[in-house]
């Protein structure tokens, strides 16, 4: 099991390079192996290139298994993220540049639009400005992943979440379909937004049939 996550790690990692929704040596993914560890993409590689065997392994209980591998310096936000939702399988950073803009803007991203933008990202949350790869940076995500499953990172980035990996990838993509849609809307205006009933409709299904996501009204 260990190997396939490694291997599906390591290919979303390519893929996310590939449409161009990250740098060659920026944004970092991790998967859950089982309540103790996780596997977690290396620092200053390649994303392009990214193969399974350069992927650490590192414990929820702060030990890292993978000693001969320089890990992403985000590992410590992946770490706290984790223990503080243990009902989440995979995290998923980035900086596809639509999306991005909003970390970079007091302008805020407009999940209203779309169903799918409300049902899988749910209302963002807006992470103040840390250092990167400091345990500063860490709680201040950690703590805004408790409320939801997509934090804007202050002049950073965005991270995602899932219960799954595939669903940890999908909230990046759709979430820059999402940021692309605001900025088109901010442009040219005449955009019908999804009224309060229907945005209480779409909750209130993806709660019972798709948790645990956890979306706010």
């Amino acid at each position: 099991m260990e190997e396939n996550i490694k291997q599906e790690v390591a290919y979303f990692m390519r893929r996310l390079y590939n449409k161009g929704l990250t740098t060659s040596l920026g944004g970092n993914i991790s998967c859950k192996i089982d309540n103790e560890k996780f596997v977690i993409t290396p620092g200053q590689t390649d994303k392009g290139r990214m193969k399974a065997d350069e992927l650490g392994i590192f414990g929820l209980n702060g030990n890292n298994y993978t000693p001969n591998i320089k890990l992403s310096m985000e590992t410590k936000m992946h770490l706290f993220i984790y223990q503080k939702r243990p009902d989440i399988k995979a995290i998923v950073h980035a900086h596809p540049p639509f999306a991005s803009f909003f970390a970079v803007s007091d302008k805020k991203l407009n999940c209203k639009l779309l169903g799918e933008a409300r049902a899988l990202l749910g209302k963002p949350e807006y992470s103040p400005y840390a250092l990167m790869g400091t345990e500063k940076l860490a709680e201040l995500v950690s703590e805004s992943v408790v409320k939801s499953n997509l934090v804007i990172l202050k002049n950073h980035g965005i991270l995602t979440v899932g219960d799954t990996l595939i669903t940890a990838i999908n909230r990046i993509e759709v979430a820059e379909m999402a940021a692309q849609l605001t900025l088109l809307t901010n442009l040219h205006g005449n955009t019908t937004e999804l009224t309060k009933d229907q945005l209480t409709e779409i909750d209130i299904l993806m709660k019972s049939n798709y948790s645990p996501a956890k979306l706010q009204k």
